[in-house]
């Protein structure tokens, strides 16, 4: 048992036996099944989605010289006659390759010639007849194969840290580049290759400067294909960790949720088992470097990015062309690339039915709100004062002034949505109220209560009990008072006195012919 060559079971061995193990196994089945040009996979997740934890699990089922029997025996995966004749049977490379750049920038050695010269050593103890000091790696794994005709697993995590984080012209790049490209394109790779996982943050990239991996399937956070479900925490399996340690779903659900991934609902594994450990809804999310993402993507100077961010994070979705995104973080053309990015991130989520990019759960909302705090100069946070001073003039209830600042919020922060319907209206509201998301669940729209249904509701959170319920009902080209009488006629209160103790009503109507917004507020106490 090597370093990087065949390293046994021992990590995946401590998580099975770990307390909050949520078994994924199945997907060594899946990955059997794939042969030919298949077999070269690409499967990329958001960070913390449990990437690394995949790579230990398929180390432990492939390497060779290990005996892993007893530990997947009573686990998900099917023990079919494929499943059981190819267990321990492969040569197995693993490598983190982030990891291995930052010791080889330790020693001050080129990163590449360092790995060939890990991997070499290691293959040159156990085959020392045909593996010379001097050879390339697809060399040596092509002269091992021809002389013994035993196949390799190649599994690299991280494998896309020097193409995502490194300057386009940078020699560690495109030696780099060279290396996958010598590695798993050459005649020989489908021969001696039984299967190679490369697992990073960013799908592969296909233009004509970077080609290094265009042979490889890729799976994405945009089109994860068949293996949807196979990284990250599906619905059910929180349901059944938050029943074990006695967790209240709903508010994890709220937490966490909010990842589409083929129509599942995926979540983020770190955040959850911290919550369940803590026994603490929180943001688990960042780090110093994560504010520097947010920070370079987002001064990208693109028409609209902002204001697209802006939408998304009030709880509105935004149209999104994925197809051109890259794999690194440099190189932007547009803002649906930054976006696209955002969403390969972790930042946002994407519904590939509806082509829609949006914030997935609060811990997100978290940190951008983190991050705008942070940033005081930034134009979000200039927003978010603004929106803070619109909840505060609600809950207030000063009409006039919250209808003021909604206009100022139309005229300088969402000018480009045109108002066509209460629905385009609705958005406006949304964004002006962006702050909410401090003490209030995100926004419902169309709330089912009383004889029909709320345009826009707005429910304090289990913290914040001293928080009115907002009932936002809007109208066009009418009056605000219509809409104030719309909400008593219908009964909405009656069905909202168990989330609160107080209810605000807010009517809004737009008129079209002087285009300005008027607000009437009241609260349900008033007329009670």
């Amino acid at each position: 048992m090597g370093r990087f060559l065949n390293k046994g079971n021992g990590k995946f061995a401590e998580l099975a036996a770990s307390k909050y193990f949520v078994d994924k196994t199945e997907l060594i089945n899946k990955l059997l099944e794939k042969d030919g040009t298949e077999k070269f996979i690409c499967n990329s997740r958001a960070r913390r989605f449990g990437k690394s934890v995949t790579a230990d699990m398929l180390v432990a089922y492939f390497s060779r010289g290990a005996d892993s029997r007893q530990l997947f025996e009573p686990l998900k995966c099917e023990k079919t006659e494929l499943f059981m004749r190819n267990m321990n049977q492969y040569d197995t490379i693993f490598m983190d390759i982030q990891a291995q750049f930052g010791a080889a920038r330790e020693r001050s050695v080129n990163p590449i010639q360092y790995v060939r010269q890990c991997v070499i050593k290691e293959l040159q103890k156990e085959h020392p007849e045909i593996v010379s000091e001097d050879d390339t790696m697809a060399d040596a794994l092509a002269n091992i194969y021809n002389d013994t005709e035993n196949q390799f697993v190649v599994i690299f995590d991280e494998w896309d840290y020097p193409i995502r984080e490194l300057d386009e012209d940078c020699k560690e790049r495109t030696d780099y580049i060279e290396f996958l490209r010598g590695l798993f394109k050459n005649s020989d790779a489908k021969e001696y290759i039984r299967l190679a996982y490369l697992t990073g943050i960013m799908p592969v990239v296909r233009t004509k400067e970077q080609s290094a991996v265009n042979n490889f399937m890729e799976y994405t956070m945009t089109n994860p294909m068949d293996l949807a479900q196979d990284i990250g925490f599906t619905e059910g399996e929180v349901q059944f960790l938050c029943e074990k340690f006695g967790i209240d779903f709903d508010q994890m659900k709220e937490w966490y949720n909010g990842y589409n991934l083929n129509g599942i609902a995926m979540y983020n594994p770190l955040s959850v088992v911290r919550a369940i450990s803590a026994k603490r809804f929180q943001q688990y999310w960042t780090t110093t470097g994560t504010y520097g993402d947010i920070d370079d993507l987002i001064n990208k100077n693109f028409d609209g990015l902002r204001e697209d961010l802006i939408k998304m994070l009030s709880g509105n979705r935004i149209l999104i062309n994925v197809s051109n995104g890259k794999n690194d973080l440099q190189s932007f053309k547009n803002k649906s690339e930054v976006i696209t990015a955002l969403i390969h991130l972790g930042y946002f989520a994407y519904d590939a039915d509806t082509r829609e990019a949006y914030v997935p759960n609060k811990e997100i909302q978290e940190v951008f709100y983190q991050y705008m705090e942070d940033n005081e100069n930034d134009n979000l946070s200039r927003f978010m004062r603004v929106s803070e001073k619109i909840l505060n003039t609600v809950t207030e209830g000063d009409s006039e002034q919250t209808a003021k600042l909604i206009q100022s919020v139309h005229n300088d922060f969402t000018s480009s949505i045109e108002y066509n319907d209460e629905n385009s209206l609705s958005c406006t509201i949304m964004i002006a109220l962006i702050a909410a998301f401090t003490y209030y669940h995100q926004p419902i729209r169309e709330f089912p209560c009383g004889k029909g249904f709320a345009d826009i509701v707005y429910l304090p959170l289990q913290n914040h009990p001293n928080r009115p319920v907002i009932v936002v009902e809007l109208k066009w080209d009418k009056s605000a008072n219509a809409a104030i009488s719309q909400i008593k006629e219908r009964q909405y209160p009656e069905s909202l006195r168990g989330y609160a103790g107080d209810i605000l009503l807010a009517g809004i109507d737009y008129d079209k012919k002087t285009k300005e917004h008027v607000c009437e507020i009241e609260s349900f106490s008033s007329f009670e």
